[in-house]
């Protein structure tokens, strides 16, 4: 239950951060290139899954990008899912939902 708590601040806190995001193109392709190298380290290079579970947009599809954006932000406990929030911002952690519910693998 102390995660599902944990996940529901993070998505209310989340809320204003998406219209007010101004990720330059050039983070973009930073953050891109990030999906890639390091989440496809574990989910796969083509995101269809590996030691973590598959991230194609047809397997986040019942998910909210808000969701899964705090889920990038603080891991999942007790899984290999680290959390990334020392290295993004919540906006950045949001695009990267976004991207990844959108985007094809590579």
């Amino acid at each position: 239950m102390a995660d599902t708590a944990m996940i529901v601040a993070a998505l209310l806190a989340l809320a204003p951060v998406a219209a007010a995001s101004g990720i330059t193109p050039e983070r973009q392709a930073q953050l891109e290139h990030m999906v890639v190298q390091d989440c496809g380290s574990c989910h796969g290079l083509t995101m269809k899954g590996g030691l973590g579970r598959p991230i194609t947009p047809e397997a986040l599809s019942a998910h909210d990008p808000r969701t899964l954006a705090a889920i990038i932000l603080d891991g999942l406990p007790g899984t290999a899912m680290p959390p990334w929030r020392p290295l993004l911002t919540e906006a950045e952690a949001l695009w990267i939902a976004d991207y990844l519910k959108k985007e094809k693998a590579q």
